[in-house]
Protein backbone atom coordinates (compact mmCIF):
# COMPACT_ATOMS: atom_id res chain seq x y z
CA UNK A 1 0.00 0.00 0.00
CA UNK A 2 1.66 3.40 -1.37
CA UNK A 3 -0.26 6.78 -0.27
CA UNK A 4 1.04 10.27 -1.06
CA UNK A 5 0.12 12.69 1.79
CA UNK A 6 0.62 16.56 1.59
CA UNK A 7 0.17 19.03 3.97
CA UNK A 8 1.36 23.05 4.00
CA UNK A 9 1.95 25.10 6.64
CA UNK A 10 -1.21 27.22 5.48
CA UNK A 11 -3.41 23.89 5.31
CA UNK A 12 -4.98 22.47 8.45
CA UNK A 13 -5.81 18.81 7.46
CA UNK A 14 -3.75 16.40 5.74
CA UNK A 15 -4.63 16.10 1.62
CA UNK A 16 -4.04 12.64 -0.04
CA UNK A 17 -3.03 12.83 -3.39
CA UNK A 18 -3.61 10.34 -6.23
CA UNK A 19 0.08 11.38 -7.39
CA UNK A 20 3.04 12.61 -5.57
CA UNK A 21 4.43 16.26 -6.02
CA UNK A 22 6.82 18.67 -4.51
CA UNK A 23 6.57 18.95 -1.18
CA UNK A 24 4.60 15.27 -0.71
CA UNK A 25 4.94 12.98 1.72
CA UNK A 26 4.95 9.24 0.35
CA UNK A 27 4.05 6.44 3.01
CA UNK A 28 4.30 2.94 1.58
CA UNK A 29 3.54 0.16 4.31
CA UNK A 30 4.14 -3.47 3.70
CA UNK A 31 4.63 -2.67 -0.19
CA UNK A 32 4.63 -5.78 -2.89
CA UNK A 33 8.09 -6.09 -4.93
CA UNK A 34 6.38 -4.19 -7.85
CA UNK A 35 5.33 -1.31 -5.83
CA UNK A 36 9.10 -0.81 -5.02
CA UNK A 37 10.13 -1.40 -8.32
CA UNK A 38 7.88 1.22 -9.46
CA UNK A 39 9.22 3.94 -6.40
CA UNK A 40 12.71 3.02 -7.89
CA UNK A 41 12.20 3.63 -11.30
CA UNK A 42 9.60 6.72 -10.88
CA UNK A 43 11.75 8.65 -8.21
CA UNK A 44 15.30 7.42 -8.87
CA UNK A 45 15.44 5.13 -5.45
CA UNK A 46 18.32 2.53 -4.60
CA UNK A 47 15.77 -0.46 -5.10
CA UNK A 48 18.62 -2.61 -3.09
CA UNK A 49 17.97 -0.24 -0.27
CA UNK A 50 14.10 -0.10 -0.77
CA UNK A 51 14.16 -3.58 -0.24
CA UNK A 52 16.16 -3.95 2.42
CA UNK A 53 13.62 -1.79 4.67
CA UNK A 54 11.02 -5.33 3.86
CA UNK A 55 13.74 -7.36 5.86
CA UNK A 56 12.84 -7.96 9.28
CA UNK A 57 15.60 -8.00 10.89
CA UNK A 58 17.20 -4.49 9.04
CA UNK A 59 19.46 -2.97 11.63
CA UNK A 60 19.58 0.80 11.81
CA UNK A 61 22.25 3.14 9.66
CA UNK A 62 22.62 5.93 7.05
CA UNK A 63 23.31 5.18 2.93
CA UNK A 64 23.76 8.01 0.58
CA UNK A 65 23.01 6.84 -2.87
CA UNK A 66 22.83 9.06 -6.19
CA UNK A 67 22.22 12.37 -3.44
CA UNK A 68 19.09 10.61 -1.70
CA UNK A 69 20.09 9.78 1.43
CA UNK A 70 18.71 6.68 3.37
CA UNK A 71 17.89 6.50 6.98
CA UNK A 72 17.37 3.15 8.57
CA UNK A 73 15.83 3.17 12.29
CA UNK A 74 13.75 0.66 14.52
CA UNK A 75 10.27 1.41 16.01
CA UNK A 76 8.52 -0.23 18.49
CA UNK A 77 5.02 -1.99 18.07
CA UNK A 78 2.69 -4.15 19.11
CA UNK A 79 2.25 -7.36 16.57
CA UNK A 80 -0.89 -9.20 16.25
CA UNK A 81 -0.71 -11.42 19.37
CA UNK A 82 -0.64 -8.33 21.34
CA UNK A 83 3.36 -8.35 22.04
CA UNK A 84 5.96 -5.92 21.54
CA UNK A 85 8.30 -5.84 18.83
CA UNK A 86 10.33 -3.98 16.71
CA UNK A 87 10.64 -3.21 13.05
CA UNK A 88 12.50 -1.45 10.61
CA UNK A 89 11.49 2.36 9.31
CA UNK A 90 13.10 3.57 5.89
CA UNK A 91 13.07 6.99 6.03
CA UNK A 92 14.18 8.37 2.32
CA UNK A 93 15.21 12.21 1.77
CA UNK A 94 15.01 12.21 -1.87
CA UNK A 95 14.60 15.35 -3.90
CA UNK A 96 11.89 17.27 -3.09
CA UNK A 97 10.03 14.36 -1.28
CA UNK A 98 9.91 12.27 1.69
CA UNK A 99 9.13 8.98 1.36
CA UNK A 100 8.95 5.95 4.54
CA UNK A 101 8.76 2.38 3.97
CA UNK A 102 7.81 0.24 6.24
CA UNK A 103 6.99 -3.81 6.47
CA UNK A 104 4.00 -3.22 9.11
CA UNK A 105 1.77 -0.32 9.95
CA UNK A 106 3.92 2.59 11.84
CA UNK A 107 1.58 3.25 14.53
CA UNK A 108 2.63 7.05 15.05
CA UNK A 109 1.13 7.20 11.34
CA UNK A 110 -2.16 7.53 13.37
CA UNK A 111 -0.87 10.95 15.13
CA UNK A 112 0.04 12.52 11.91
CA UNK A 113 -2.82 11.67 10.08
CA UNK A 114 -5.09 12.88 12.52
CA UNK A 115 -4.04 16.01 13.51
CA UNK A 116 -2.19 15.21 17.24
CA UNK A 117 1.01 16.48 15.34
CA UNK A 118 1.49 19.91 14.14
CA UNK A 119 3.40 19.26 11.01
CA UNK A 120 3.77 20.09 7.62
CA UNK A 121 5.27 17.60 4.95
CA UNK A 122 6.37 20.56 2.84
CA UNK A 123 9.30 21.23 5.88
CA UNK A 124 11.26 17.91 5.41
CA UNK A 125 14.25 18.00 7.59
CA UNK A 126 11.07 18.76 10.79
CA UNK A 127 8.95 16.14 9.31
CA UNK A 128 11.61 13.33 10.00
CA UNK A 129 13.09 14.45 13.09
CA UNK A 130 9.35 14.55 14.31
CA UNK A 131 9.04 11.33 13.23
CA UNK A 132 12.16 10.09 14.95
CA UNK A 133 11.17 12.04 17.97
CA UNK A 134 7.66 10.15 18.31
CA UNK A 135 9.52 6.82 17.90
CA UNK A 136 11.67 7.66 21.09
CA UNK A 137 8.60 8.83 23.01
CA UNK A 138 7.03 5.53 21.96
CA UNK A 139 10.28 3.66 23.14
CA UNK A 140 9.83 5.47 26.65
CA UNK A 141 5.94 4.80 27.19
CA UNK A 142 6.66 1.09 26.28
CA UNK A 143 9.94 0.89 28.66
CA UNK A 144 7.85 2.80 31.25
CA UNK A 145 5.09 0.46 30.87
CA UNK A 146 7.39 -2.71 31.36
CA UNK A 147 9.11 -0.79 34.41
CA UNK A 148 5.79 -0.73 36.32
CA UNK A 149 5.02 -4.25 35.76
CA UNK A 150 8.66 -5.32 37.26
CA UNK A 151 7.99 -3.39 40.12
CA UNK A 152 4.64 -4.58 40.54
CA UNK A 153 5.95 -8.17 40.49
CA UNK A 154 8.92 -7.43 43.08
CA UNK A 155 6.61 -5.86 45.55
CA UNK A 156 4.86 -9.53 46.01
CA UNK A 157 8.15 -11.07 46.41
CA UNK A 158 7.73 -10.17 49.67
CA UNK A 159 4.74 -12.18 50.67
CA UNK A 160 5.97 -14.91 48.77
CA UNK A 161 3.13 -14.02 45.89
CA UNK A 162 5.09 -14.77 42.63
CA UNK A 163 3.85 -17.58 40.73
CA UNK A 164 4.96 -19.94 37.62
CA UNK A 165 3.15 -17.32 35.26
CA UNK A 166 5.01 -14.24 36.79
CA UNK A 167 7.95 -16.20 36.08
CA UNK A 168 7.01 -16.61 32.40
CA UNK A 169 6.35 -12.62 32.19
CA UNK A 170 9.52 -12.40 33.24
CA UNK A 171 11.20 -14.00 30.18
CA UNK A 172 8.84 -12.43 27.92
CA UNK A 173 9.52 -8.95 29.39
CA UNK A 174 13.12 -9.48 29.08
CA UNK A 175 13.02 -10.48 25.36
CA UNK A 176 11.26 -7.16 24.84
CA UNK A 177 13.86 -5.74 26.61
CA UNK A 178 16.42 -6.75 24.89
CA UNK A 179 14.67 -6.56 21.37
CA UNK A 180 14.38 -2.94 22.51
CA UNK A 181 18.49 -2.67 22.90
CA UNK A 182 19.14 -4.18 20.06
CA UNK A 183 16.80 -1.35 18.80
CA UNK A 184 17.89 1.42 20.43
CA UNK A 185 22.06 0.71 20.27
CA UNK A 186 22.08 1.41 16.65
CA UNK A 187 19.44 3.94 16.58
CA UNK A 188 21.57 5.70 18.71
CA UNK A 189 24.48 5.00 16.46
CA UNK A 190 22.56 6.29 13.47
CA UNK A 191 21.25 9.52 15.24
CA UNK A 192 25.18 10.65 16.20
CA UNK A 193 25.65 10.50 12.34
CA UNK A 194 22.70 12.39 11.44
CA UNK A 195 23.96 15.04 13.83
CA UNK A 196 26.87 15.32 11.20
CA UNK A 197 24.24 16.68 8.77
CA UNK A 198 25.92 15.43 5.64
CA UNK A 199 22.80 13.10 5.00
CA UNK A 200 20.14 16.00 5.50
CA UNK A 201 20.06 19.54 6.22
CA UNK A 202 20.20 20.54 10.16
CA UNK A 203 20.04 24.08 11.41
CA UNK A 204 21.31 24.81 15.00
CA UNK A 205 17.40 24.03 16.32
CA UNK A 206 17.66 20.95 14.32
CA UNK A 207 20.72 20.02 15.43
CA UNK A 208 19.48 20.95 19.38
CA UNK A 209 16.59 18.61 18.46
CA UNK A 210 18.86 15.70 17.14
CA UNK A 211 20.91 15.97 20.54
CA UNK A 212 17.51 15.46 22.63
CA UNK A 213 16.33 12.90 20.91
CA UNK A 214 20.20 11.23 21.54
CA UNK A 215 19.73 11.61 25.08
CA UNK A 216 16.02 10.45 25.35
CA UNK A 217 17.67 7.07 23.51
CA UNK A 218 20.63 6.67 26.07
CA UNK A 219 17.98 7.06 28.79
CA UNK A 220 15.82 4.40 27.48
CA UNK A 221 19.08 2.16 27.13
CA UNK A 222 19.68 2.74 30.44
CA UNK A 223 16.33 1.81 31.99
CA UNK A 224 16.33 -1.51 29.83
CA UNK A 225 19.47 -2.04 31.45
CA UNK A 226 18.45 -1.82 34.77
CA UNK A 227 15.32 -3.43 34.02
CA UNK A 228 17.23 -6.42 32.79
CA UNK A 229 19.04 -6.14 36.33
CA UNK A 230 16.18 -6.09 38.40
CA UNK A 231 14.49 -9.21 36.74
CA UNK A 232 17.88 -11.10 37.20
CA UNK A 233 18.20 -10.17 40.85
CA UNK A 234 14.35 -10.68 41.42
CA UNK A 235 15.10 -14.02 40.00
CA UNK A 236 18.18 -14.70 42.35
CA UNK A 237 16.06 -13.35 45.14
CA UNK A 238 13.44 -15.74 44.92
CA UNK A 239 15.63 -18.87 44.64
CA UNK A 240 17.36 -18.13 47.75
CA UNK A 241 14.02 -17.37 49.17
CA UNK A 242 12.93 -21.13 47.49
CA UNK A 243 15.80 -22.51 48.88
CA UNK A 244 16.01 -21.46 52.26
CA UNK A 245 12.37 -22.24 52.96
CA UNK A 246 13.08 -25.73 51.47
CA UNK A 247 15.86 -26.42 54.32
CA UNK A 248 13.35 -25.00 56.47
CA UNK A 249 11.38 -27.47 55.52
CA UNK A 250 13.71 -30.35 55.49
CA UNK A 251 15.03 -29.35 59.39
CA UNK A 252 11.60 -29.35 60.85
CA UNK A 253 10.78 -32.71 58.87
CA UNK A 254 13.73 -34.32 60.35
CA UNK A 255 13.26 -33.16 64.02
CA UNK A 256 9.83 -34.43 63.68
CA UNK A 257 10.97 -37.46 62.77
CA UNK A 258 13.27 -38.04 65.29
CA UNK A 259 10.67 -36.75 67.87
CA UNK A 260 8.24 -39.44 66.96
CA UNK A 261 10.75 -42.45 66.90
CA UNK A 262 12.20 -41.68 70.04
CA UNK A 263 9.03 -42.33 72.09
CA UNK A 264 8.25 -45.65 69.64
CA UNK A 265 11.83 -46.87 70.55
CA UNK A 266 10.51 -46.99 74.43
CA UNK A 267 6.98 -48.39 73.51
CA UNK A 268 8.25 -51.11 71.44
CA UNK A 269 10.76 -51.90 73.64
CA UNK A 270 8.36 -52.66 76.56
CA UNK A 271 5.65 -54.06 73.81
CA UNK A 272 8.29 -57.20 73.34
CA UNK A 273 7.80 -60.35 74.79
CA UNK A 274 10.98 -60.43 76.96
CA UNK A 275 12.24 -59.68 80.19
CA UNK A 276 12.96 -55.83 80.78
CA UNK A 277 13.67 -53.60 83.53
CA UNK A 278 11.38 -52.68 85.99
CA UNK A 279 8.93 -54.60 83.81
CA UNK A 280 6.70 -56.16 87.47
CA UNK A 281 6.66 -52.88 88.76
CA UNK A 282 3.00 -50.72 89.15
CA UNK A 283 4.66 -47.48 88.28
CA UNK A 284 6.68 -48.77 85.34
CA UNK A 285 4.16 -47.36 82.95
CA UNK A 286 4.48 -44.04 84.37
CA UNK A 287 8.03 -44.25 84.31
CA UNK A 288 8.50 -45.05 80.42
CA UNK A 289 5.60 -42.78 80.13
CA UNK A 290 7.81 -40.21 81.46
CA UNK A 291 10.94 -41.15 79.74
CA UNK A 292 8.48 -41.11 76.07
CA UNK A 293 7.97 -37.39 76.76
CA UNK A 294 10.83 -35.79 78.25
CA UNK A 295 12.74 -37.52 75.80
CA UNK A 296 11.38 -35.86 72.86
CA UNK A 297 11.25 -32.47 74.80
CA UNK A 298 14.59 -32.36 75.37
CA UNK A 299 15.63 -32.91 71.74
CA UNK A 300 13.57 -29.91 71.05
CA UNK A 301 15.12 -28.07 73.77
CA UNK A 302 18.70 -28.76 72.04
CA UNK A 303 17.75 -28.17 68.62
CA UNK A 304 16.25 -24.59 69.55
CA UNK A 305 19.31 -23.74 71.76
CA UNK A 306 21.50 -24.55 68.85
CA UNK A 307 19.24 -23.02 66.53
CA UNK A 308 18.59 -25.76 64.73
CA UNK A 309 15.22 -24.85 64.86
Amino acid sequence: MIKNYYKSLRTDSVQELQQAKRGSWVYAEAPTGEELAELSEQYGLDLGNLQDAMDVDEMPRLDKEDGHSYIFVRFAYKDSNDELDTAPLLIVFAGEIVFTIVPVRLPVIEKFLNGKIDFASTQRTKLILQLLQEIVEQYDNYISRTSKRIKYIRSRLRDHGISNKDFADFVMIEDELNEFLGALQPNNSTLRRLLIGRHIPLFEEDQDIVEDLMLNNEQSIETCNSNIKSIINIREAYTSISTNNLNQTIKILTIATVVIALPNLFYGMYGMNVPLPLQHEPWAYWVVLSVTVCVPLIGLWYAHKRKII
